[in-house]
């Protein structure tokens, strides 16, 4: 891959330049999510730069934009996230962010600048399309809502194939991850709420203490990981919480736990959620207190699909990109909600970052924004080409 920073593969006329600077301009200006009004105005104008059609799609924040469309053909989908998170930056650039408390710390502008260049790119060759883009800028993904928000707003509709990435600091630019099955995990909450006895510390048998519940279920909940899940299954428990009492010399009357699940398979989520139900109620059982659950659903696991995947690997060979088997991420994302409706590949874009995603130091090597463009510009091609050649089959099978 070259160095040049301003260099997309395989498209003319194009400039990284522009793209870079809409990556500064979306980072100095963060928004959380579903408040993304000005960001959204912000795209929808570089998108109307290049006479690029916007979309009538009910969404409060985000929006919905096509290319293509001369060509009878498929419809596909590339989806970038728009939203920033509840953190102070500490990354001292000099496009920081302006707003306190808020910054991009997961790259979603990195994303949208990239979608946005590789908008421009496929409008400037639209003539060749065989079939339609549809570009998606999704809000609140931190909130694990945006997916749905733009499903429920009709904008899948006659969509074959979507697309999608996220940016990794681990992975050198110019190399993507690309796998099928497994890529990011199911990620769950928890608030387990527990209900003693309080009395007098000195006299504890006079209670019933939740505290010695809580401590207990810190312990027995990680045995569902080593007892019930298999030794080539995956999953984690993780109690990042707990909270009790307000005196050294009271046993409370009540104690809470709150933590998250990540799971990779449908079933061991299935599975480990009814599990950690019955732990819970056991222990609380044993100790003379009760316990409720209350469950934070967040996205099912990412799970790309096997052809989508090989036209991901063939678009990077035919860009001149690395590419990898990447190690799944515990982490969840909520392109998972697109894929449980339609085919779907989501990638690890290589950023070679200082720090790891949510970090208030985060940064990326903006060398990957042009390999990003061309990357998806020549995955939408082949994705057309591809889904209609195999339309063509089973309509020549039925025949």
């Amino acid at each position: 891959m070259t160095n040049d920073i301003f260099t997309i593969q395989g498209t003319s006329g194009i400039a990284a330049e522009r793209f870079v600077e809409i990556r500064r301009e979306l980072h100095r200006y963060p928004e959380l999510s579903n408040e993304e009004i000005e960001t959204t105005r912000r795209i929808r104008g570089w998108l109307e730069e290049a006479d690029i059609r916007i979309l009538d799609v009910p969404l409060a924040t985000g929006l919905v934009a096509e290319v293509g469309g001369l060509q009878e053909g498929p419809v596909i989908a590339l989806r970038a996230d728009i939203d920033a998170l509840p953190i102070q930056e500490e990354t001292g650039l000099p496009f920081a962010s302006t707003h306190p408390g808020k910054m991009h710390a997961c790259g979603h502008d990195f994303h949208t600048a990239a979608l946005i260049g590789a908008a421009h790119a496929l409008k400037a060759r639209e003539s060749q399309l065989k079939g339609t883009v549809r570009l998606i800028f999704q809000p609140a993904e931190e909130k694990a809502k945006g997916a749905r928000q733009v499903i429920d707003s009709g904008a899948l509709i006659g969509v074959q194939a979507i697309f999608g990435m996220h940016n990794k600091p681990d992975l050198p630019v110019g190399t993507i991850g690309i796998k099928s099955g497994p890529l990011m995990a199911a990620a769950d909450g928890f608030v387990v709420e527990i209900a003693g006895r309080g009395t007098h510390a000195a006299v504890p048998e006079a209670g019933n203490d939740p505290i010695v519940t809580a401590a207990h279920l810190v312990t027995a909940l990680q045995t569902i990981i080593s007892r019930n899940v298999g030794s080539l299954e995956s999953a984690v428990i993780s109690v990042t919480r707990l909270h009790s009492g307000t005196a050294w010399n009271v046993v409370p009357e009540s104690a809470l736990l709150e933590g998250t699940i990540r799971t990779f398979d449908e079933e061991v989520r299935r599975r480990v959620l009814e599990r950690f139900e019955e732990v819970v109620q056991g222990v609380a059982a044993a100790f003379g207190t009760t316990a409720a659950v209350r469950w934070i659903e967040g996205p099912p696991p990412v799970l790309n699909d096997a052809a989508l995947a090989e036209l991901g690997l063939a678009a990077a060979e035919a860009s001149g990109y690395l590419t990898v088997t990447p190690v799944p991420s515990p982490a969840g994302e909520d392109f998972s909600f697109y894929q449980r409706k339609i085919p779907g590949l989501f990638v690890f874009m290589g950023t070679d970052g200082p720090r790891e995603w949510h970090h208030p130091a985060f940064d990326l090597d903006e060398r990957a924004i042009p390999v990003s463009i061309g990357f998806f510009v020549k995955l939408a091609e082949l994705a057309l080409n591809g889904l209609d050649q195999e339309d063509g089959r089973r309509e020549g099978a039925s025949r």
